[in-house]
């Protein structure tokens, strides 16, 4: 009698069970509460853009004009550097010996030319002896335009011999000039911001995926802001601006424009998210800051908001209105 009444209770346990994690499933997720509350526009009408840090130089991507192994690296991440200071070396071996060989060549052209000035001023000593019989009969003809034309032979030689001498020269210069290449030196005064080559590493010329050694002037630091194209027109780079560091909005920075690049270029992805069109254009404003403010480094973004004067909100609410009519 107890089997009978425990089948049916079990399977009405295991419905109610099943509607209940059928319903509790199909709830929505609660939305987190933001760790940080967003920084928020302190004017009435404004245009907001992502701002990235970077140095008043912006970051020089140091490349190698040539590749080869580093035999050293001589500088590391923090180090201030000065315009044409060395920063790593190549592996050099191979071109000084050459350099040894085209000295060489040299050596043996500078002797050459001196065996033809021996022989210039011997053919020429001849040749006066020769001009210098006062009987005709006692040299032939031939044999004095023999002599004649020895020395315009041996001048000839000379001046073989001395380009020889010239074309050793510029060999040593061409060599000289890829070693000096293969010493990578600081393009301007700045700090090392980041170094990816280690001695024994190959270096390779051309575009890399990973830069081998970033460098830039950290005196003044400067925000490079995306304005949407849209907001374009709307922008004014006299008007105040201020940027609030991400993590953070009680740190705030009064911003002055430094310049703006009149190319308007498509947008990098800055914020990873998956709904932010990459086919926006932006023109980018530079602006400056006083970094002593807070600790900021450069690559870090900041949220910017750049005043927008009110007339122009108006005007284009205006034209949109007598669009729609």
């Amino acid at each position: 009698m107890k089997i009978k009444y425990l089948l049916p209770i079990l399977a009405s346990t295991g419905f109610i069970f099943a509607t209940y994690t059928v319903i509790s499933g199909s709830q929505p997720m609660p939305v987190a509460a933001a760790v940080v509350e967003p920084a928020s526009a302190p004017f009435k009408a404004f245009i907001a853009g992502s701002g990235i840090i970077e140095a008043q130089s912006q970051n020089i991507t140091v490349g190698t004009p040539l590749s080869g192994i580093a035999s050293s690296v001589t500088v590391k991440v923090g180090d201030k550097v000065k315009a044409g200071q060395p920063l790593f070396y190549l592996d050099d071996r191979e071109a000084k010996s050459a350099m040894a060989v085209k000295r060489a060549d040299l050596a043996k052209a500078q002797a050459e030319v001196n065996v033809a000035l021996a022989n210039v001023n011997e053919s020429q000593a001849l040749s006066r002896l020769a001009e210098a019989v006062s009987d005709k009969r006692a040299i032939s003809a031939e044999e004095l335009l023999k002599r004649r034309n020895t020395v315009l032979v041996t001048k000839a030689q000379l001046d073989s011999a001395k380009a020889a001498v010239r074309q050793a020269e510029a060999g040593i210069a061409d060599i000289q000039t890829t070693l000096d290449r293969m010493v990578v030196r600081a393009p301007v005064d700045g700090e090392v911001l980041q170094v990816n080559l280690r001695p024994g590493e190959f270096a390779q010329a051309g575009g890399l995926g990973t830069d081998l050694l970033i460098l830039g002037n950290l005196e003044q630091l400067h925000i490079r802001v995306d304005i949407d194209e849209n907001d374009a027109w709307r922008f004014d780079k006299n008007t105040k601006a201020v940027a609030y560091l991400r993590g953070n909005r009680d740190f705030k920075f009064d911003l002055q424009i430094a310049y703006v690049e009149p190319f308007v270029v498509p947008k990098k992805s800055l914020t990873g998210d998956s709904t932010e069109r990459v086919d926006t254009r932006v023109l980018q404003a530079l602006y400056r800051f006083d970094r002593k403010q807070s600790s900021v480094y450069v690559g870090q973004q900041m949220d910017v908001f750049i005043e927008a004067p009110e007339f122009a909100t108006a005007h284009r609410a205006g034209n949109l209105t007598h669009t729609g009519g």
